[in-house]
């Protein structure tokens, strides 16, 4: 038995002793039910280890790519608990041929992979001038190029089978950049036009195949402890925050109901709506209160600086900021769940109307 104390799981009098995060889902797997066979990469921390949590919960063998560490285990071992398969696969997701070779120890192991999610990623928290060369190409290598290599990787296999959902996770900073961050906002800039491009090529095949990207927000994960910062402060993300598992809902539905763009809460769709509007608006704005405003005066823990190597403790999904997170966003419910409807109303009333349309034709020609 386990018990949730503040997004952990403490081993219970029934339990085997490990200390785990919480593996609670807002969905409920049918028992003896299975999805199919999921894939996240940098699904050891954060916000793709809420994602692995609920994917687990819907019934998905999961396999968690992310390099050696306590975490990736946990991770697999959570999906376990979960009654489901989990598989933990040491990988740098910058290693195309690492990850080729990944892809298909997963296919191997739990069979041929339904969906995809690109996750993983890292980072440096400075001015650009103050990042190094060789620190602002590794930054890329993860969060772009291994966004890049599981793509590549996950389309070998779904192209040739006609079938197949790969889920990039973006953020509103793939939309506006913000200064301290020119490593990670370059990242996810390039990533929405590499996928637009890779989409297009698809549609023009008549792939059914299919690609999503879900924007993020800013979200309490221990990426604010262990990106390697020159800030005098402690990094933090720039409010309002939200929890992971608010990301991580969102992916899992659109896992579920497929759809190529999504922006997680007002704040990221009033981000990506603002730029087009007003970008010189955004550039004074973001240029007085952005490097203050990802900065804290709290003394909050350093996990340590996982950009050349992992960091090998399970910190879990959330970071440091609990006490101001927010943990639901009915935005993002309902931008989720009304296009389905609307669009099935569209449907729906297409339908009626061609219907009446044949009708209205064969009293006309039986006159």
């Amino acid at each position: 038995m386990y018990v949730a104390t503040s997004g952990r799981l403490t081993a219970g009098a029934a339990g085997n002793g490990h200390g785990m995060a919480d593996t609670s889902s807002s969905n409920t797997a049918t028992p003896g039910g299975r999805s199919g066979i999921a894939v996240v990469t940098g699904g050891s921390a954060g916000l793709g280890r809420a994602i692995v949590r609920e994917l687990a919960g819907l019934g998905y063998d999961v396999a968690v790519l992310a390099r050696e560490s306590q975490g990736l285990q946990d991770a697999a071992r959570e999906v376990d608990l979960a009654g489901r398969r989990g598989l933990a696969v040491p990988v740098d997701v910058a290693d195309a041929a690492a990850v080729d070779a990944a892809t298909e120890r997963v296919e191997t192991e739990l069979g041929p992979i339904d969906v995809w999610i690109n996750d993983a990623m890292t980072s440096v928290f400075a001015t650009f001038l103050d990042v190094e060369p060789a620190e602002f190409e590794r930054a890329t290598q993860v969060t772009y190029l291994g966004f890049v290599n599981g793509t590549r990787a996950a389309l070998r296999r779904m192209v040739p089978r006609g079938r197949g959902h790969v889920v990039q996770v973006g953020s509103s900073l793939a939309f506006r950049g913000i200064p301290l961050q020119s490593a990670y906002c370059g990242a996810k800039h390039a990533m929405v036009g590499f996928t637009e491009s890779v989409q297009a090529e698809l549609d023009h095949d008549g792939s059914g195949v299919q690609i999503s990207m879900v924007h993020m927000p800013a979200l309490n994960t221990p990426q604010f402890g262990w990106v390697r910062s020159r800030l005098p402060k402690h990094p933090q993300p720039v409010p309002p925050i939200f929890q992971p598992e608010v990301g991580a809902r969102a992916v899992a539905y659109v896992v579920q109901h497929p759809r190529r763009r999504t922006a997680v809460t007002w704040r990221t769709s009033a981000i990506t709506i603002g730029n087009v509007i007003f970008p010189r608006l955004l550039d004074w704005f973001v240029a007085r209160t952005a490097v203050q405003g990802q900065q804290t005066d709290e003394h909050l823990p350093v996990y340590g600086d996982n950009l050349d190597k992992p960091v090998q403790d399970d910190i879990g999904a959330h970071g440091s900021f609990d006490h101001r997170a927010k943990t639901a966003s009915p935005e993002t419910w309902a931008n989720l769940r009304i296009g389905r409807v609307l669009g099935a109303a569209a449907s729906t009333v297409g339908s009626t109307v061609s219907a009446a349309g044949g009708r209205t034709r064969d009293l006309l020609g039986s006159r």
